[in-house]
Parts: C-alpha cells; structure tokens; sequence
C-alpha cells in the first residue's frame, strides 16, 4: 500500500468528483443552523452539578407570543419516522427529553423566504433545546439513536378530537426532497 502522494492524475480526478464541505459552526465553533422563516430553535438553559442537572422547557419568555394550553409526551423507537405532517392552525413546540432525533421540516408557504428549502434539525438529550415548527411546514420526526426517544410537544392550541389539524403524506413521497432509507414508519 502506497501512502505517499497520489500521481497528480488521481489527485485530479477524485478532487473532481468530490464535493466540499459545507459549513457548519460560526466561527466560534457554535453550529450553524438553517432553519424555515418563521421558526426557532431555543438552547435550554442547564444547570448540573453532583446530584444531577436541572433544565427549563420552555417559559413564557421563550415562547413565542402564543400561551401553554396543552404539553403532552411522544415516543418514538429507534429507526422509526413519524411523519409527514403538516398542520393549518398552530404550530409545534417540541423539547426532547431523552434519545437522539432529527426533524426533517420541508417549507411550502407561498409567502416565505424559505419556500421549498429542506431543514435538518438535531434534537437530542446532550442538547437540549426548544424547536419551534411554524404553520404550513411539513415536518418527520426521526429516531436516529438506539434507544426509544421521548418527546413532549407543547402545540399553540390544544388538539381537536372532532376536527384534528393534522395533514399527512406518506414518508417516500416524490413531493418532498427527502429521503429516510430504509426507516419504517408512517
């Protein structure tokens, strides 16, 4: 095996055929997050010491201009997507509590900067932090760690038995950019 350096030919060719990096931290090294107009992602502020650690949730300050009226829990097993969905009428306000997952959100309004952009968001119990889903972004949630993730939502409006605002695709959908391998789910 030749470690020395590659003949300028396959210097070239494989530099052609790669692509670069993107960035990912500003320049202090903090990362480097897109994500749909409209939505926020909100570092938790923890507190730990010997016994444990103590984190916020969320509290009015950080909510945006939309009170509590319901907080419920989800779990979610490892390599399974819950999605797409979208809803008309409030937004989604996730916080993980425990295990690793990325939200996929895909934004479709009209009316936004972001139209047609496909955001990748990390959410996991090593940091914490409170996502914020507008109205009218199609989102998946996806377990990417080995243990079962939970979840708790805390949606602009409490949820609607007789008339639910919530609309669905089917996870291989050609309408949306995006691929979840062979993950289960629906």
């Amino acid at each position: 095996m030749n470690i020395g350096t590659p003949p300028q030919d396959l210097l070239d060719v494989t530099l052609k055929a790669a692509t670069k990096d993107k960035v990912t931290t500003d320049t202090t090294g903090q990362p480097n997050i897109g994500l749909p107009e409209g939505a926020s992602l909100t570092p938790a502020n923890v507190i730990t010491d010997a016994r444990g650690s103590l984190f916020e949730v969320a509290r009015a300050s950080t909510l945006p201009d939309q009170p509590m009226v319901q907080v419920y829990g989800v779990t979610l097993r490892p390599g399974v997507v819950k999605g797409w969905a979208l809803h008309k009428t409030h937004e989604a306000r996730y916080f993980i509590l425990a295990g690793d997952m990325e939200v996929v959100l895909f934004d479709v309004r009209p009316d936004s900067a972001t139209q047609g952009q496909l955001f990748r968001i990390m959410l996991s119990d090593k940091h914490r932090a409170l996502l914020t889903i507008p109205r009218y972004v199609w989102h998946a949630d996806h377990n990417v760690g080995h243990e079962d993730v939970l979840l708790i939502n805390m949606p602009t409006a409490e949820y609607n038995y007789e008339d639910p605002d919530k609309y669905r695709l089917p996870l291989d959908t050609d309408l949306i950019p995006f691929e979840f391998g062979d993950a289960s789910g629906w």
